[in-house]
């Protein structure tokens, strides 16, 4: 039997509630039997790690990251702690996450289940069916580069600078896993960057040039000016399949594409490091694209989709339970057919139903197809 250690970080508002539909789907599958177990820890981070420690994420949640196969992230932040000091804001616990384990490649899937498809702010024939996964490089760029600072000149005035840099090995392996990525669906990559006004897009492009030439050729490659990316998502989204781009740009594109599935709270992601030359494995996050939502949180409302969405992707890229992921995922499309709806996604004569009750029947449909 394998056994998988998984650190649950719940952090603020809704995470809390909605990580505990991934304990309940953890306790089934180990109910289960068969050959894989799971066994989990779980510690602050965010805002709640800071109203009990006064850091964003400690040492010692940082140490069990570290000796965890998969982290299961739930959200963080909120007006709360809109006034703690910079570096300690309840963001900076993901970001070092992300930075200390090189977590560089943030796997974004848009997936519009046909039941919602009326849900998108977009027409039903544009989105019905839509399949897009959007990897974002994710520890570069210009959320990481220096100088990043606000200055005041000798004028009085006030200027802020934030630095873009990234570097030939930096976009090298990105682009190498957007290859693979492509080869498992339709070898079809599209890579998003502004090689027209930047320097680091002249870069992207040069560099995914001859990267594609060398190690994957039979992939259809296609570069894109980010902008015009962002009008082609609205106007024909479903010419896309994988979109690779740097951390800025996937930023925005990824939250694009994420309302074209009819919520951001559908939406789930990976974010994956280097693998281990000794054990083959990479250091992985998971987490739901959405954020706290602060003003819902302890109300039982939120849509628990996303997350439990995240931890199916834990076990498909973390756990090799490439099965039971499928069965997560075709439970959750299930339950949407059959009507089920949390608040952010209701439509008329449908049934709304709260956290724990769509959890409960996701679990169900688990249960069912793996009994």
């Amino acid at each position: 039997m394998t056994t998988h250690k998984l650190l649950l970080l719940p952090g603020d508002g809704i995470g809390v509630e909605i990580m505990r539909e991934v304990e309940r789907l953890i306790g089934v599958l180990n109910a289960k039997g068969g050959e894989n177990s799971f066994e989990y820890d779980s510690d602050l981070v965010g805002g709640a790690a800071y109203d009990a420690h006064k850091v964003s994420i400690t040492e010692e949640a940082m140490k069990k990251a570290a000796d965890a196969d998969a982290i299961i992230f739930g959200a963080v932040g909120g007006p709360k702690w809109d006034d703690v000091p910079y570096e300690h804001r309840p963001e900076a616990g993901l970001l070092r996450l992300r930075k200390d384990f090189d977590l560089f490649a943030n796997l974004r899937p848009a997936i519009c289940y046909p039941a919602l498809a009326e849900a998108s702010s977009l027409k039903r024939e544009l989105v019905e069916g839509l399949d897009i996964l959007i990897l974002r490089e994710l520890t570069g760029g210009t959320y990481f580069g220096e100088p990043k600072e606000v200055v005041t000149l000798e004028n009085g005035e006030k200027r802020g600078v934030d630095t873009t840099v990234y570097t030939t090995s930096e976009i090298e392996r990105v682009i190498k896993l957007g290859c693979d990525l492509a080869k498992k669906r339709s070898n079809k990559l599209h890579m998003a960057a502004k090689w027209n006004v930047m320097k680091t897009g002249v870069l992207w492009r040069d560099v995914t040039v001859a990267t594609h030439k060398a190690y994957a050729p039979d992939v259809q490659l296609e570069n894109i000016l980010a902008d015009n990316c962002a009008m082609q998502l609205i106007r024909n989204p479903k010419q896309f399949d994988v979109i690779v781009t740097d951390n800025l740009f996937g930023d925005v594109l990824s939250d694009e594409a994420a309302m074209m599935t009819g919520s951001l709270g559908m939406l789930p992601s990976a974010s994956l490091g280097a693998a281990d030359p000794k054990t083959g494995r990479a250091k992985a996050l998971y987490e739901p694209v959405h954020g706290s939502a602060p003003d819902i949180a302890g109300q039982g409302l939120a849509n628990p989709i996303a997350m439990i969405a995240s931890f199916a992707m834990a076990l498909r890229y973390s756990c090799d339970m490439a099965a039971e992921a499928d069965a997560i995922e075709a439970a959750i499309a299930k339950v949407l057919a059959d009507g089920l709806r949390t608040a952010d996604i209701m439509q008329n004569g449908l049934t709304k139903v709260g956290t724990e009750e769509m959890g409960k029947a996701i679990i169900k449909e688990v249960e069912a197809a793996l009994s």
